[in-house]
């Protein structure tokens, strides 16, 4: 599958018009194992949000020298680092993908995704009766 950077089009495509918001394109896709880019803990993306969509308080949180944009996707991930699983909301800017080829270590992995192979998950499909 492509990756693709964030692009961003005019509404009308002439100039002086409203600019529509940015089309986001993730770079990450669902079951995809990533490393945080400043941050030592990496996971395996279990969901997307085109644009920020947590709380005020989180996203102010963040010291403002490193708070990212809003308008990029922001994934979820099941994560992990030498101490502890989690789930974390990260940024597209402060995601890479993980080289390592390892599988990641999170107790809810098996309630979400079935096999691993080439540094992804394959989600679980879900059946409904």
């Amino acid at each position: 599958m492509p990756r693709h950077d964030v692009t961003s089009f005019s509404a009308t495509g002439s100039r002086g018009a409203l600019d529509a918001p940015p089309i986001a394109h993730a770079r990450f896709s669902i079951g995809d194992v990533v490393r945080h880019r400043m941050f030592d803990f990496r996971g395996v993306i279990f969901d997307v949000d085109p644009v920020f969509a947590n709380s005020e308080e989180w996203y102010e949180a963040i010291p403002e020298g490193i708070r990212p944009k809003r308008d990029q996707p922001f994934y979820h991930l099941l994560a992990e680092n030498m101490e502890s699983s989690y789930v974390a909301y990260v940024s597209q800017q402060n995601l890479v993908a993980d080289e390592s080829d390892e599988p990641v270590d999170h107790p809810a992995i098996s309630g979400l995704f079935t096999g691993y192979a080439d540094g992804r998950y394959r989600l679980r499909q879900q059946h409904r009766h």
